[in-house]
């Protein structure tokens, strides 16, 4: 069994916490680890694993890498898709990864960005499924419903097949309030998890049978793909021809294999913040409270304080979310519409859509502190034994100020040590490159100052992450 990890997804209903360029599944949402670290980690125990695929972002290529580094896991193959096109064509790749080597694996599909209580129970369901999908069927986990919840697709279960298992009779759409209770009332229905188990050549088979065009469009965007360091990065032509299909919409709606293996097992997707605050542990007044907050005299709030202190004062189910840059408040019952916030900012082409102040690179960070006209200030941070790319600005110079640690600086002909509380300055059109020789976190304070500021304004000449 190979586990497939879909790390795609923005996560836009928790905004201003999740962002285009560093979303839900790299935070920790639901506990110390990240939700993509949390998802590899309830992996353990289940029998005759392989290591997983992701499949990701090329943008997330190496948050995802480290994030699994930190926890002791690496992934056997790290796909990139160079724009998004859903999960039918992003459990294609993997199958087709999984293939290549001969064999024909079992493909345990999970989306990163989920939250299970009961991984005991996760395991079991897993257990399970495998015989069921070793047999040719294409396994869905449906959730044992503990709500009439009108936020997710349900599966009607249709024909018994083994103890613990059904054929799928209907997938259907989030239903309204009334439909749900009555879901929830006949016993018949589970929610669809978006979790599946099936071999890789029987996905491949009713792919093909169901939506070829599909299926042709990832195997020319596989077949043209470039092995960069530990990543496959799919043709980018090819991949962009495929179609937008979700798996739900191109096979498991049309097999006529599909099974359904309910699950237990405290499961969400933590799709907005209303779903955060049922997860987790609350107080004696129903607050989920992150941070330093003060709460007086208020009830059913969801507040999470990440830079200074938050108060609260006579209000009842509000959420509350303090980030850097911005700041969100919500009624709870309405936090499934903050992506229209979102909408907004891409609208006016406001970065706070895309990326937090403080963005991650695989050498470190940078945290952009201020800016004006022809200025900007960030406080950057190298990690031991990495190096930014050796490059060059057309329209900018910098200056370098260090606050802890020792950088070794390449500027055009010469290369130095800067040591604490010691400065060099970067003048526009030099090539230059910032490394930490050193065993500690290497900080200091960029000053940078021109006409244009943006960071597409960097000729890369070398790069140890190979990027263009």
């Amino acid at each position: 069994m190979i586990p497939v990890i879909l790390c795609g997804g923005t996560g836009s209903r928790l905004w201003p916490l999740s962002r285009e360029a560093y979303p839900k599944q790299f935070l920790p949402l639901a506990g110390s680890e990240t939700m993509l670290q949390a998802t590899a980690l309830r992996l353990d125990g289940l029998a005759q694993l392989q290591a997983p695929i992701l499949v990701c972002n090329e943008e997330h290529r190496f948050a995802a890498a480290e994030q699994l580094q930190e926890i002791g896991r690496a992934a056997q193959s790290i796909l990139l898709e160079p724009c998004a096109r859903n999960t039918a064509p992003a459990i294609a790749l993997a199958a087709l990864a999984a293939l290549e080597g001969g064999e024909d694996p079992l493909l345990l599909v999970l989306p990163a960005d989920h939250a299970v209580a009961d991984v005991a129970a996760f395991r079991a369901a897993v257990t399970r499924a495998a015989d069921l999908a070793a047999q040719g069927n294409l396994v869905t986990f449906g959730i044992v419903p503990t709500r009439a919840e009108t936020g997710y697709g349900y599966i009607r279960r249709g024909e018994q097949l083994e103890e613990g298992s059904w054929k799928v009779a209907q997938f259907v759409e989030k239903p309204d309030a009334v439909t749900a209770e009555s879901y929830l009332a006949s016993g018949d229905y589970s929610w669809n998890s978006g979790m599946f188990l099936f071999r890789a050549s029987r996905y491949i088979e009713e792919l093909g049978h169901h939506r070829a065009d599909i299926l042709d469009a990832c195997r020319n965007a596989y077949a043209g793909a470039a092995r960069d360091l530990d990543f496959t990065r799919m043709d980018a032509d090819a991949f962009a021809a495929c179609a937008d299909e979700s798996v739900d919409y191109a096979v498991m709606e049309n097999t006529e294999s599909a099974a359904v293996v309910p699950m237990d097992a405290g499961w969400s997707d933590v799709g907005s913040w209303s779903a955060l605050w049922e997860l987790a542990e609350r107080d004696g007044d129903d607050n989920l409270l992150h941070g330093d907050v003060l709460a007086e005299d208020s009830e059913g709030c969801l507040v999470r304080a990440d830079n200074r202190l938050v108060g609260l004062l006579g209000v009842r189910d509000l959420v509350v979310v303090d980030t850097d840059d911005a700041v969100l408040i919500a009624d709870k019952q309405r936090v499934q519409e903050v992506k229209k916030l979102v909408q907004r900012l891409k609208h006016s082409e406001r970065s706070e859509a895309q990326r937090h102040r403080k963005v991650y690179r695989p050498w470190g960070y940078y945290d952009s502190i201020d800016a004006g006209p022809r200025f900007q200030v960030k406080r950057i941070v190298v990690k031991p034994g990495k190096q930014l790319s050796l490059q060059m600005h057309h329209h900018r110079a910098e200056h370098w100020v260090v606050v802890r640690g020792t950088a070794k600086v390449t500027r055009g002909d010469e290369e130095l040590l800067v040591t604490e509380n010691q400065s060099t300055y970067i003048p526009l059109g030099v090539t230059h490159r910032l490394e930490n020789p050193g065993t500690i976190p290497l900080e200091l304070i960029e000053v940078q100052s021109g006409s244009y500021l943006g960071e597409d304004d960097i000729i890369r000449f070398d790069d140890d992450y190979g990027r263009s």
